[in-house]
């Protein structure tokens, strides 16, 4: 029987206990976290980029449940871990420098950052952004740079290219 999911090749007819563990032999020590995000689909979304730069972990602060169909079954590939409080995202993170992406406060462009190994990119609500209790904890907070009209790019959008950003930095440098 042919194998329909969206994989590589080299994943092709194997579980998806096997495909978990093979990924996690090289996985990028990058770690996402994703705060109260309102649309399912943006979540989604960002857990499938997350497998698509093959992350370290996926953190959901506060909301819980979301549309799995935006994640295209990629959540099955890599950890994602709830945590119910800012607080008990936290303590998960010691070690870590904790990035925010986030254009509703002041911020140095994200283009200007130099990254370093153990980062996590924290990403917030599409209407009122990251909370004020866990943007005062972030080492660190830029925006992405827009030229058109809007003043920003979609939560989804501006996950995957924070992403992009440090696997060219850390991979490709």
């Amino acid at each position: 029987m042919e194998d329909t999911r969206n994989l590589i090749d080299e994943f092709k007819g194997k579980t998806n206990e096997q495909v978990f563990d093979e990924l996690s032999k090289k996985r990028q020590n990058l770690e996402i976290a994703i705060e109260n995000v309102e649309h399912d689909f943006n979540i989604g979304s960002i857990v499938r980029t997350a497998n698509s730069f093959n992350v370290k972990k996926v953190h959901i602060i506060g909301r819980k449940k979301y549309n799995r169909r935006g994640a295209m079954c990629t959540d099955k590939y890599l950890e994602i871990v709830h945590h119910a409080s800012i607080e008990e995202f936290l303590a998960s993170q010691q070690g870590r420098e904790l990035v925010a992406i986030e254009n509703n406060v002041a911020a140095a462009p994200l283009h200007e950052k130099k990254f370093g190994d153990n980062t996590t990119l924290v990403f917030g609500s599409e209407n009122n952004g990251i909370t004020k209790e866990l943007l005062e904890k972030a080492h660190d907070v830029r925006y992405i740079e827009s030229f058109g009209s809007t003043r920003s790019v979609n939560v989804g959008a501006a996950a995957a290219i924070a992403m992009y950003e440090w696997t060219r930095q850390i991979n490709w440098q």
